[in-house]
């Protein structure tokens, strides 16, 4: 591959982070997003020919629109990667797909930050962006997995971040009393679909959960939900038995999905959840407005005050939200001052009023100081 070619694919993190941005707000009612992963080394003739095989088993989709929309896509992938000779040393990335509503059709195919650790492909109804994720977030991650009989959800916990990754729902009888044989044989045909939505979702929690094991940043597991099949979950092993190794003993009694069920769950493994900065930095987002509420001069806020602050070495905290533009720049800035840098999530709680109050950028002072006599 040319040296031309070869910077031309390779994308910066800021870079990175905005193309995640733009990848995330696509969605579409069928499975016609493809995202596709390749670590450095493979050939990139392997990797076209599995995507001629995927296009050829496109034809057997029912649905005209889905098909065509799947067929672009793969389509659109092919063309691209056969301009390109040789995998760069990072590996490639390529996500491509169409918005069903409007037609609007993009493809992109890069050379990410970091090295692609594992090989990946999927047409989905959402672009899969957690390995680019990992590669702009360096924290550990924990993954949460709430199971009941017939409802599941799959999330994810990266640094200070709750991301639902999928809600999983089936349709499963309750208990009828028939009697005898026919008695039996409905609870036979009931546990079969119990299994059946079990299986589903450990083949869904291993295919989000593995790549990022793999990477090296899934640390813990949390398995939890209301009743028994938490429980039954992990016993039956519908895990990988590389997930399996690293869940919790501990499993966790919640009583909701989505990402209320996660918060709940992170409420109440504490041991696990030392893992992730989530619970840190809610804490330092609660002793801020401590600080504030109790008038103890340490709350500071506002670029100036904080830039005079952090020279005088003062500031032992700096919160940052995280769709400030220049989160960056006040990241590096105040760890070079031996401050304590929270990037605040819009999961977190009251995010949105830090961000309209304090511009999303706020601080706890390790002493009061006169910012005063800094001016001018």
């Amino acid at each position: 591959m040319s040296e031309d070619l070869e910077k031309k694919l390779l994308v910066d993190k800021r870079t990175l982070k905005e193309v995640i941005n733009e990848l995330k707000q696509w969605s579409a009612p069928a499975t016609v997003l493809l995202s596709l992963y390749v670590p450095p080394g493979r050939p990139i003739s392997d990797v076209t020919q599995m995507l001629r095989e995927e296009l050829s088993l496109a034809d057997n989709i029912k649905l005209k629109r889905t098909r065509n929309a799947v067929k672009r896509a793969i389509a659109a992938a092919i063309d691209r990667l056969s301009m390109i000779p040789k995998v760069p040393p990072n590996g490639l990335v390529a996500f491509c797909g169409e918005n069903l509503d409007n037609g609007d059709f993009k493809c992109y195919v890069f050379s990410p930050s970091e090295k692609v650790p594992v090989f990946y492909y999927r047409t989905d109804k959402r672009f899969i962006t957690e390995i680019l994720e990992d590669m702009i977030e360096n924290e550990d991650s924990v993954g949460v997995i709430i199971v009941e009989r017939d409802h599941a959800t799959i999330g994810l916990i990266k640094g200070s971040r709750i991301q639902v990754l999928e809600e999983l729902e089936d349709f499963i009888p309750g208990k009828h009393m028939m009697g005898g044989q026919s008695q039996r044989r409905y609870d036979r045909i009931i546990e079969q679909m119990v299994d059946d939505f079990m299986k589903k979702v450990g083949e869904r929690a291993n295919e989000y959960l593995l790549p990022i094991y793999e990477a090296g940043k899934l640390k813990a597991i949390i398995v939890a939900g209301p009743g028994y099949a938490k429980s039954d979950f992990i016993k039956s092993g519908y895990l990988d038995y590389r997930l399996q190794k690293i869940v919790d003993p501990h499993l966790i009694d919640v009583s909701y999905q989505g990402e209320e069920g996660i918060r709940e769950a992170l409420e109440k493994a504490d041991d696990v959840v030392q893992l992730s900065l989530y619970r840190e930095t809610m804490n330092a987002f609660e002793n801020f407005k401590l600080h504030l509420a109790k008038g103890t001069g340490l709350a500071i806020y506002g670029p100036d005050d904080l830039e005079r602050a952090l020279d005088m070495g003062a500031v032992a905290v700096l919160l940052v939200h995280e769709d400030r533009q220049d989160v960056d720049k006040w990241k590096e800035r105040a760890e070079s001052m031996g401050a304590k840098v929270y990037i605040i999530p819009e999961s977190l709680p009251e995010s949105e009023w830090f961000l309209k109050t304090f511009d999303g950028l706020a601080g706890i002072l390790r002493y009061k100081v006169d910012l005063s006599s800094q001016q001018g």
